[in-house]
């Protein structure tokens, strides 16, 4: 049974996202004075603790706490007009669509006004629309930004509006809060609900504006749960959409479209490109979204960089190909599309169809490959073996004579797969050969198309002072079971034959 959902509305710049990242004790909406930052539903799992006069051992309760848009006015008067010359009022019907969407599935309606501007003629048409609605019974009032006493009395003029008295609160100051929340905590008494299990795995969308990243979201959540327009830039903050195929959980992660930074309009754009770097690292996976109607940009080339510096497992999903001519073939565009994302040509690349629904499993399943390539550990012996036939057929090229010795290789870590390579000369695999060893590995390895970390490391000798005055024995083995590669005592390889040296080993880090 899913959690109790609890709704946030009123009209725009009320404090409804600053009261949810309250609520949340984080910063999950962006919180901004321009009307219309908030258009899509925005959710957080909340856990609320008991009133303190409660019994002792009593449990706390779970709710799904939705941020909406502001109901009636989403833009600036005078600046409708975007960027790109389009009108941001075209919006209002799809805004609208996810408040009434918020409000009927929610358990309970937190309806706020705004107690320092009084109460409008909007804040009585949405009271109006709650009554009429039937949800009345759903509904607790609450007074904002009374950020003293001296705002409580314009806070409690809200019982004007019919729908109860308030509770008045303040985001900024928390003044408020935990009564708001103790009141929750009884009005989702006997309304029961189980925390959803955590994911099976975390899908990041990213990709520059208009790349079709909400309508994929809403193709796998089969629903409309995330605004889709051809307004660029619809999406701000980072929507969490959870949805089941065949049993297995998963979290979709729609984010903001990205462009280049010097064109960024307003500070939003700024927090919605963070929290997009953000997703990113949450993920498990990562899509890239290129849109096949358009030419590969920098910005595209940015953010498989961007994908490339975080080490994440990434594919590459080519949208809107019905819309594309048929005269290109799948081969034709696999090929430019290598050419364009050079870092990338190990990642799978997927074509699919939002709107005819084709290709869209393909993705997931490639996925969850890529989640279980990213997870796996390979022995000790196996990448010894491996990269000592490597070095073998070709080594790096020696400097001054110096020749390459390879003494221990182990995974110290996954997600990604992290492997920790003691030579000699760190030098001499570094750039090119560095890029040739990874290829390899690749070939080699179960990481066929994720990014390995490969970190290079000299041996470390002790110095006759350490050996002398070192940790107690318990104490080095401590040390050594969390930093397998910190102060190991690697001597003797010297002796052995001059050509590529390794140091076979039981230990297998973990």
């Amino acid at each position: 049974m899913s959690l109790p959902r609890i709704a946030i509305v009123g009209r725009p710049n009320v404090g409804k996202s600053s009261l949810l990242n309250r609520l949340a004790r984080r910063r999950v909406s962006i919180v901004d004075p321009t009307p219309g930052v908030t258009r899509d539903r925005v959710s957080v799992v909340l856990e609320l603790d008991p009133p303190l006069k409660t019994p002792q051992g009593t449990e706390t309760r779970l709710a799904e706490v939705h941020d909406t848009g502001g109901w009636g006015v989403y833009v600036v008067e005078g600046e409708h007009i975007d960027d790109a010359g389009m009108d941001l009022r075209n919006l209002t019907s799809d805004i609208e669509f996810q408040i009434k969407e918020a409000m009927e599935k929610s358990d309970l309606i937190l309806y706020l006004v705004d107690a320092q501007s009084g109460i409008t003629p909007l804040d009585e048409t949405v009271g109006e629309m709650l009554r009429r609605a039937g949800a009345g019974n759903r509904v607790i009032v609450v007074a904002s930004k009374v950020d003293s006493r001296a705002w409580e009395a314009h806070g409690h003029e809200a019982a004007a509006i019919g729908l109860g008295e308030a509770i008045c609160v303040s985001s900024s100051s928390g003044h408020g809060i935990k009564y708001l929340t103790d009141r929750i905590w009884h009005r989702l008494d006997g309304v029961t609900g189980e925390r959803e299990q955590d994911a099976d795995l975390k899908l990041a969308m990213v990709g520059k504006r208009n790349a079709g990243k909400s309508s994929l979201v809403n193709a796998l959540a089969g629903e409309n749960r995330v605004i889709v327009s051809e307004i660029a830039g619809t999406t701000r903050d980072a929507i969490d959409v959870q949805f089941k195929i065949d049993g297995k959980t998963f979290t979709a992660i729609d984010t903001a479209g990205v462009r280049k930074q010097k064109s960024f309009a307003d500070d939003i754009e700024y927090y919605a490109y963070r929290r997009m770097l953000q997703s990113i690292r949450r993920s498990d996976v990562s899509l890239l979204l290129i849109d096949a109607t358009d030419r590969i940009s920098q910005v595209d080339k940015k953010l498989a960089q961007e994908l490339q510096r975080q080490f994440k497992p990434t594919v590459i999903v080519v949208t809107k190909w019905d819309l594309v001519d048929e005269s290109v073939t799948p081969e034709d565009y696999l090929e430019y599309i290598t050419k364009e994302l050079r870092g990338l040509d190990f990642a799978p690349i997927v074509f699919i169809s939002s709107t005819e629904l084709e290709g869209i499993d393909d993705a997931v399943t490639m996925a969850f490959n890529l989640k279980a390539q990213s997870e796996h550990r390979e022995t000790t012996g196996k990448l010894n073996a491996v990269i000592k036939s490597i070095l073998k057929e070709r080594g790096p090229s020696s400097r001054l004579g110096t020749v390459a010795k390879l003494l221990y290789v182990s995974q110290i870590a996954v997600k990604p797969p992290t492997i920790a390579v003691v030579v000699n000369d760190p030098g001499m695999f570094e750039g090119q050969y560095e890029r040739y060893l990874m290829n390899r590995l690749r070939e080699e390895l179960p990481y066929s198309e994720i990014p390995i970390r490969l970190l290079f490391t000299k041996r470390q000798r002790k110095t006759l002072h350490d050996l002398k005055h070192g940790p107690k024995k318990d104490t080095i083995s401590k040390q050594s079971r969390m930093n397998p590669l910190e102060d190991q005592d690697l001597s003797g390889a010297e002796n052995r034959p001059d050509d590529i040296e390794i140091i076979d080993s039981d230990f297998n880090a973990s």
